[in-house]
């Protein structure tokens, strides 16, 4: 088997939940064989949910755990790395609505003096939100050069055992960020997708609230949506029941390590965020509806501007939400996210009614070619196929 796995148990597999009566546009057999094609192709576990309107489908294959062959169920919680943008920018523009932020106005207004040399005044709100601040990434390299970890120029796997435990002040990482050369002028095109922005944005929710960025999403989007199974958490431990989370650090980790037991506060409210796949769809569902924000809000989430991805792709970008679609196919909003050894995909339809999660338990299994850059894997293809039949049927 890839990335190490050579002694993993065979797939068990928890597929095919389903209520009611499913239609063509979800069927069940398809579904169910594409995450297992997942597995097969390396990936120890996924987990998914995918509803159209009323019908919904859950499934899973593959194991937990690959010491014990505890198999993966679609109920795990999970890490959802940068999934966590869409809830951060959600509080942003609740403020908004309330007229303690105004949109365009200079992060300087609320947080003087943190951005020197002047952007403070030329950094408005929405450029944090998205990516078109200019300021550059707090981590010392991008995904292409083994994007690592905070505050160490030389980085290798050793670095992600060495801060298990770490807590980080995020004005420390700001800091960070804010001290590397600039990127690009604010409010160029292509921006560029950079963490550092939603740092300050959990500053700003601070200073605007009075209580942490953490506390505010907690109480302001995860439980004004009734997210029963989501939270920020405030050390390294994941909820019950959840997989291990296996890294293999483009296959420099083999096999793969377990890093489920990790403090985020490296990325904070950037891409801290632990969920479940019922709870994303649930989440995604109501702020299309108007029911995290108001309509008004919604349609300046949807307004985009190209960004350049820490894959070094060029994207559209709203405001915590970007728009996806293969060709000749609907659009779905959503976003993905990563965290060490976790993986998650969440994306809603335009017209709200087709809505797809899906988790991973292994994350860098690309091993690198000379020049640095991934290598194919057989799991990017399973995972695309997936997420087109989950997407559109």
């Amino acid at each position: 088997m890839h990335n190490g796995f050579k002694s993993m148990p065979r797939s068990r597999r928890r597929t095919g939940e389903r209520t009611p009566a499913v239609s063509d546009a979800l069927d069940p057999e398809v579904l169910d064989a594409a995450v297992e094609n997942v597995h097969r192709a390396g990936m120890p576990g996924l987990f998914a949910e995918v509803r159209d309107g009323d019908q919904v489908w859950r499934g899973a294959a593959g194991v937990a755990d690959v010491d014990t062959g505890r198999p993966v169920t679609a109920d795990l919680r999970h890490r959802v790395g940068s999934i966590t943008k869409t809830f951060t920018a959600a509080a942003v523009l609740q403020q908004v609505e309330q007229g303690r932020i105004v949109l365009d106005a200079p992060i300087g207004r609320y947080l003087p003096g943190l951005l020197p040399d002047g952007r403070g005044e030329a950094v408005t709100v929405r450029m944090l939100m998205n990516h078109t601040s200019g300021l550059a990434e707090y981590l010392p390299h991008a995904y292409s050069s083994l994007k690592a970890f905070p505050a160490l120029a030389d980085t290798g796997p050793q670095s992600l055992d060495d801060h298990r435990f770490t807590r980080f002040d995020p004005a420390e990482l700001i800091a960070l960020g804010v001290a590397a050369p600039a990127v690009g002028p604010p409010g160029g095109a292509p921006g560029l997708y950079s963490n550092t922005n939603y740092l300050l944005l959990g500053k700003l929710l601070e200073e605007v609230t009075g209580t942490s960025a953490e506390r505010c999403i907690t109480r302001n989007v995860i439980e004004r949506a009734g997210l029963r199974d989501t939270e920020l958490p405030t050390g390294p431990y994941v909820g019950e029941p959840h997989s291990r989370l296996y890294e293999s650090w483009f296959g420099m980790i083999d096999p793969p390590r377990d890093y489920s037991v990790y403090d985020m506060s490296w990325v904070g409210p950037s891409a801290s965020l632990i969920s479940t796949v019922s709870d994303l769809n649930r989440f995604f569902g109501m702020l299309l509806a108007g029911e995290i924000v108001s309509p008004s809000s919604l349609a300046q989430m949807r307004r985009t501007v190209p960004v350049v991805s820490q894959e070094g792709r060029t994207i559209e970008y709203g405001l915590g939400l970007h728009p996806t679609q293969a060709p000749g196919q609907d659009t779905f909003w959503g976003h993905g996210g990563t965290a060490w050894g976790a993986g998650a995909l969440a994306v809603i339809s335009a017209d709200g009614r087709r809505r797809v999660a899906v988790a991973v338990n292994l994350q860098r299994w690309n091993a690198l070619d000379s020049a640095g850059r991934p290598r194919p894997h057989p799991i990017d293809d399973a995972l695309a196929a997936f997420h087109r039949v989950a997407m559109y049927g």
